[in-house]
């Protein structure tokens, strides 16, 4: 053997321990980036817990603000982390976004949501789920709230890390109901309205898949299953793109914008008819020019939903950010405010730097842990085109517009999560469909009386195998059955984990 030269095991062997090296230096370059991003949260609470202190109105109350608001940012964190990959999950997932776009995006719009449009006045105790003046002071009011935010957000950090997308606004209510029923017992919760929330564990997901589903049948019926796909998207694709449009200002104008405006029922609908007809007249030119360039291609014609795409992804976090920001610093709010000498029943205002807070920790959250539930909302689930991510940006909107209109209490995690599953069904539904016509097809007919049963038969477990290999590509139920317990557990869990809290603040503090 000459110099220089191994022999084949020492070569196998040599290109084992390589591959053993370049695993480590992965490990270890992962461990970095996880303590670096853990060395910028604790930096983020820092600045938070000193700028809290600096607000503190009344003497004696710095331990609970400086608290309240220390909670209050590590919840904006895991809302940023979990909820908000909803929004631009399906626009990643069908690469009509980069994941750095969308996250650049998403964080901006999230914190001008929270800033501009975030709630004026937000309940003290979340949407009637308790009654708090059987509390006997205020100081177990605020232990109350303290242990609700504190048992939310470990729950959410917990969904987050088993990669969950659940619903902020469940676990701030579950949270709450638990810490009041260990300050009062089971009479001080309102449980007519946790009825209500409890059924829209069913009716938020049903009814966004729903919609989804019936968007996606529109698209695939009208535009992608004719032989003249460019002519069918030509009319359309406006009309679809003015729904959006429509559909959103409408979203905006009822949930992003109730703070600096709060029309009635009748301007919000005009407002919605004008946007559907300026989109479509502004659209159809546009999308007449762009079909005169492109294959007559399923691919090609779903290519033209990229640009409603994004808008829907920087739409639905605005809105996103005016909304559930109050999850996060809704009961820091309440805790300034009773700590300041206000009522425990009342309204509790949001100074603007309780609404920086939750902003700058949604978005620092999004940043930072984002990306893993944003995988698994557009790509882990199902697979998404860019038709098929738009059905499920505009189910998110319209559901959200119907179940306000009937006065439903919904979860946009919720909604979103379940117009992907919609999608998802819906395509298994075609293709399953699809191969037993053409294994009816196949099969030839029965030439005795006898051979009818048989080939039924034949046809029915060729049939069933099919279903069952397409059904694992099409929408994986690993991460069905994770999402749907993990809903289910939301509040109880979160319930459960405050009213233990509860009690520990309460005898440390």
């Amino acid at each position: 053997m000459s110099e220089g030269q191994l022999p084949s095991g020492g070569m196998k062997k040599l290109d084992k321990e390589l591959k053993h090296i370049g695993k480590f230096e992965e490990g270890i370059q992962e461990i970095s980036r996880g303590n670096l991003k853990f060395g910028i949260c604790i930096l983020f609470l820092i600045v938070v817990g000193f700028f809290s202190y600096t607000h503190v109105a009344e003497p004696g109350s710095q331990v609970f603000i400086v608290l309240a608001g220390l909670l209050g940012a590590y919840m904006a964190l895991n809302i940023g982390a979990n909820d908000v990959a909803n929004n631009i999950g399906p626009a990643v997932g069908s690469k009509a976004l980069t994941m750095t776009g969308a996250l650049i995006i998403a964080a901006i719009f999230e914190a001008a949501g929270a800033i501009i449009a975030g709630g004026d006045v937000v309940s003290t105790v979340r949407k009637g789920i308790i009654d708090p003046s059987g509390m006997v002071d205020g100081l177990m009011f605020i232990h109350a709230m303290m242990a609700a935010l504190f048992a939310a957000a470990l729950w959410v950090n917990l969904a987050t890390f088993i990669g969950a997308p659940v619903s902020t606004t469940h676990s701030v209510v579950g949270g709450v109901m638990g810490a009041g029923v260990a300050a009062m017992g089971l009479s001080a919760v309102n449980w007519a309205t946790m009825g209500k929330i409890a059924a829209s564990w069913v009716i938020s997901p049903a009814l966004g898949g729903v919609i989804a589903a019936l968007f996606l049948a529109l698209i695939k019926f009208q535009i992608m299953f004719k032989e003249d796909k460019i002519t069918a998207a030509k009319k359309w694709v406006p009309i679809l793109v003015g729904i959006m449009a429509g559909a959103f200002a409408m979203y905006l104008t009822m949930k992003g914008l109730s703070k600096l405006w709060k029309p009635g029922g009748e301007v919000i609908l005009l407002i919605g008819v004008g946007f559907f007809v300026g989109t479509w007249a502004i659209v159809r030119p546009v999308v007449a020019k762009a079909a005169a360039r492109i294959e007559n291609r399923r691919r090609a014609v779903s290519d033209l939903f990229t640009i409603p795409l994004i808008f829907s992804a920087a739409l639905l976090s605005f809105a996103h950010g005016a909304n559930d920001v109050a999850n996060a610093v809704g009961p820091l709010a309440a805790v300034v405010s009773v700590a300041s000498g206000g009522e425990m029943g009342g309204d509790a205002g949001l100074p603007m730097w309780i609404l920086v807070v939750g902003a700058l920790g949604i978005a620092a959250g999004l940043m930072l842990f984002g990306p893993k539930l944003v995988r698994t909302v557009g790509e882990k689930i199902t697979k998404l085109d860019r038709a098929r991510a738009y059905c499920v940006a505009l189910s998110a909107a319209i559901t959200v517009i119907i179940a306000s209109t009937l006065g439903l209490p919904v979860s946009s995690t919720h909604i979103a999560v379940g117009g992907v599953f919609g999608v998802g069904f819906f395509r298994e539904f075609l293709a399953n469909k699809r191969k037993r016509e053409r294994l009816e097809e196949i099969l030839p007919e029965p030439s005795a009386p006898g051979e009818h049963k048989g080939r039924a038969e034949a046809l029915e477990r060729l049939h069933k195998k099919q279903e069952k290999a397409r059904r694992r590509k099409l929408v994986r139920r690993q991460h069905l059955t994770t999402i749907v317990a993990a809903w289910l557990i939301t509040v109880p869990l979160s319930a459960l984990m405050a009213a233990m809290l509860y009690y520990v603040i309460s005898t440390f503090l």
